[in-house]
């Protein structure tokens, strides 16, 4: 099993839940977050004073798949969330160990409630 992580603008949320939902992926975990990469924040004037906002507000969604759904997964993030300027976000992939659902006890992939595509 393979977690993916994205961090996206903001704006780019509801694509990604209609992309996954038709996707087959039920199962999501977002965060409304801050961060800074190369678009290094922007200059804003309050009260005649000049400020550097460095952290911009980004939306960071994580997903749990089997790993043969990775590629496709990833392709499919990347056609969603692109606008091909700088700040269209990040996407990371980590080896998950094991997974539990609380409820019922099942582990690995059957606790990820993965619709079959």
């Amino acid at each position: 099993m393979k977690k993916i992580e994205v961090i996206i603008r903001p704006g780019k949320l509801e694509d990604v839940k209609a992309a996954l939902s038709q996707y087959g992926i039920r199962g999501m975990t977002v965060s409304e977050v801050a961060g800074c990469g190369l678009q290094k924040g922007k200059k804003e004037v309050y009260r005649g004073n000049e400020y550097t906002i460095d952290l911009l507000p980004k939306v960071k969604v994580e997903i749990v798949v089997g790993q043969e759904r990775v590629a496709e997964l990833v392709d499919l993030l990347i056609a969603t969330t692109r606008t091909g300027q700088i700040g269209d976000g990040k996407i990371f992939i980590y080896q998950v160990e094991d997974a539990v659902r609380i409820r019922t006890g099942e582990r690995g992939r059957a606790a990820l409630g993965e619709s079959r595509r």
